[in-house]
This record gives C-alpha cells, sequence and structure tokens, in this order.
C-alpha cells in the first residue's frame, strides 16, 4: 500500500462510518461517465478519484493492481506500453472513466462474446463496507479465487455491496494477427446463421457486428466480422469465411486497420450513427438474449425498430419509446432473454425525474434471485447506505 494514499482511504472510512450512524445514503462515483445507466441516483457524492495510482504491474505474469480512482485511460496506455490490454474492452463512456467504475458497472466491448467480461478477468479486489471495514478478497493469481468468489460478485454490482477500492485483473498480450471482414448485403437472419455456425468451428473470432445502415446510398444491411489471433490462422479464416459469405450472393472486403479500429472503438462506445436517436421519444434498449435467439420482431406503430446485433447475437440494441417497455421486454424474455432500459429519450432527460424510468430500467428479477441479493446487500452494507436504487 502506498503510504501518502492511507489519509485518503481513512476518509472514505470516516465518510462511510458517519453516513451509517446517521441514516445518510451515499452515492459512489468516480468519473461519473456512466452516472445515466441504472434505476435513480441517490444520495451525497462520495468521489474516489483521490484514490488514485497503479499499485503494481507485473507484465510478465499478466497481472495489474490498480486503486479505484485511477483513470481508465491512464491504466490501458500502461497496457498499450507493453503490448498487452484489457481484451474485455470496457467501454469509457467519457474522459473521466476509473478503473472502479469499469468494475462496479461491469460492462464489457465488442470482444466480450469470445474472450469474456470484466468478471472474469478479475482476480482480487479490495472493499470497504458498510461497516467500514476493509476487505480482501481473492489475489493476484487464479488459485486465490476458489470458491465463493467475492471479488468478481463486485463486478456489475454498481457499488451497492461498498466501495471497491482496489482491484487485481489478468491482462492479455495483444493479438499478433488482426482483420475485420465487411460482409455487404447479408440480411441479419443471414448473419445470425453464419455467426453461429463459425461458432462452432476452430476459427479467431473475436467481435462482430450487424446493422441495416441508413447512412449508405442506397440503404444497405452490413455484417462485421473481427478475427484476432495467430497471422496464420486469421488468413486462412479470411479465405474460408470469405467464400461462404461470397456463396450467399453478397460482397466481402477488408476494413483498414486503422478504420476498423477506430468503428469498432466507436461501437463499444456507442458513438456510431446507430447509437443517435432516430426520434425525440426514442429510448435505447439493451435485450441480452442466446446468440442462437431469431431476428427479433419488434415494431412500433407498424414500422421495425432498428437494431444493432453484437456480440454473435447475443446482444441486441433497439430503439424505442418508453411506453413500449411491455413489448420490448415480452420479446426478450420470449427469445430466452432479458431486457435493459440502456438510456432514455432526450425528450426525459430533460424533465425532472427522468419519466422513461418510470418503465423500470431492469427486468425484475424472481423472487428467489431477489431474496439472494437483498441478503448479500445486507451483509454488506446493513444500513443500506451505498448507491440505494441504482440497481
Amino acid at each position: 500500500m502506498q503510504d501518502n494514499l492511507q489519509p485518503t482511504l481513512q476518509h472514505f472510512t470516516d465518510q462511510i462510518l458517519q453516513a451509517a450512524a446517521s441514516g445518510q445514503t451515499l452515492r459512489l462515483r468516480g468519473g461519473g461517465t456512466k452516472d445515466f445507466l441504472g434505476q435513480s441516483l441517490q444520495g451525497d457524492v462520495l468521489n474516489t478519484s483521490a484514490y488514485s495510482g497503479i499499485l503494481s504491474y507485473e507484465p510478465s505474469e499478466l497481472v495489474i493492481s490498480v486503486c479505484c480512482g485511477t483513470p481508465l485511460a491512464e491504466v490501458e496506455a500502461a497496457l498499450a506500453e507493453k503490448g498487452q490490454s484489457f481484451a474485455f474492452e470496457p467501454p469509457h463512456f467519457g474522459s473521466g472513466a476509473t478503473i472502479g467504475g469499469m468494475l462496479a458497472a461491469g460492462l464489457s466491448g465488442p470482444a466480450r462474446a469470445s474472450v469474456g467480461t470484466v468478471r472474469d478477468f478479475v482476480l482480487g479486489a479490495r472493499v470497504i463496507n458498510g461497516k467500514g471495514e476493509h476487505l480482501t478478497f481473492g489475489g493476484q493469481v487464479m488459485k486465490n479465487v476458489a470458491g465463493y468468489d467475492v471479488s468478481r460478485l463486485l463486478a456489475g454490482s454498481w457499488g451497492q455491496l461498498g466501495l471497491i477500492t482496489e482491484v487485481s485483473l489478468k491482462v492479455l498480450p495483444v493479438a499478433p494477427g488482426e482483420a475485420t471482414l465487411v460482409c455487404a448485403g447479408v440480411t441479419q437472419a443471414q448473419a445470425l446463421k453464419l455467426i453461429n455456425q463459425w461458432g462452432g468451428q476452430p476459427l479467431p473470432l473475436n467481435a462482430s457486428a450487424w446493422v441495416h445502415d441508413t447512412t449508405a446510398t442506397p440503404a444497405q444491411d452490413f455484417f462485421f466480422v473481427r478475427l484476432r489471433g495467430a497471422v496464420a490462422a486469421v488468413e486462412a479464416a479470411i479465405a474460408k469465411m470469405s467464400a461462404e459469405v461470397k456463396a450467399l450472393g453478397a460482397q466481402v472486403t477488408l476494413m483498414d486497420p486503422a478504420q476498423a479500429a477506430s468503428d469498432w472503438k466507436a461501437s463499444g462506445e456507442q458513438t456510431l450513427d446507430f447509437f443517435k436517436a432516430p426520434a425525440e421519444q426514442d429510448c435505447l434498449w439493451r435485450l441480452s438474449v442466446p446468440q442462437t435467439a431469431p431476428v427479433l420482431d419488434i415494431r412500433v406503430n407498424g414500422a421495425l425498430c432498428a437494431q444493432y446485433i453484437e456480440w454473435h447475437g447475443a446482444q441486441r440494441w433497439l430503439w424505442a419509446p418508453a411506453a413500449e417497455a411491455a413489448q420490448v421486454r415480452e420479446a426478450a424474455v420470449k427469445a430466452g432473454g432479458h431486457a435493459t432500459l440502456f438510456r432514455t429519450s432526450s425528450a426525459s432527460q430533460q424533465t425532472i425525474g427522468d419519466v422513461d424510468k418510470q418503465a423500470g430500467v431492469y427486468t425484475p428479477l424472481n423472487a428467489v434471485q431477489q431474496r439472494i441479493q437483498n441478503e448479500l446487500k445486507k451483509q454488506f452494507d446493513p444500513a443500506g447506505i451505498f448507491n440505494p436504487g441504482r440497481a
């Protein structure tokens, strides 16, 4: 532990103990880039940005340990210098993103379906619970996380179990070979069939995305597939997959590497044209479904909702008003998944309380899941002071 950070930890502990004693709730916040997510923001802000720095980094061991308030961009830059990265490509959603926010949100980027989630790369973590206790879970090697893995439980917890202070993460070398196939004229149904066929074969699949591009002239379906791995494996896959796409009557080209890197980053950061709301009342919905789920026919006023398909079919984004929440959730459940209200409409954001969220941000848990979640929160935060109502 860096001695100069001890006063900051003590300040956090004092603030938590005072809140627990007075019944005041706390809103744990790093850079605030993900404030738009979740059901509500309540309580006094406990800002983690002062607790910043890389505690240790062993490139040969593929392990990095970082303080919660450390800018995500700073950590990624340090990894890039050694030819390594976070394989799950966490989205930033702004320049202030921190490591603590990355773990608390549990969000992953385009490669998630092939490499895993942020949770899969967590080796250990430290957290201050609602009693002011600074607890340590896991370690810096995989054998330290046997049994009930609390450190990974923190991923996606939205800070409701405690203040994450430090985290140790597994990192991976950047793949030597990479290419992005652009398949023009492949329908959504064809894209889903192809990616599921390829998923059962020894191909270096890393990421995929399908979209009906209305900005193209004329508007056209596009299917993108990113390959990563050994150079020879990537080259062999390009030849095989290109032939199968061409057999459908579609066109296949290789995207310029620089453009591909920019576009995949834009996909994860939701800055592609698709992520501009079609109408003022439209909300962005995230549907998590099995990769083998068929095309989802969701319509508003008779018109098919625009969709963006990634994670080899497992993650589907669409635009629809909050008033269509029941229809969207029903379609997701019918396909074997669930739907999340990810971004509210621009019209709702201009109102007090963001009225779109009255439709519910998350699909309700069943009774058993809800009871487990409530009991976990009670053990970590008996006074209920951390991020109440966020998830």
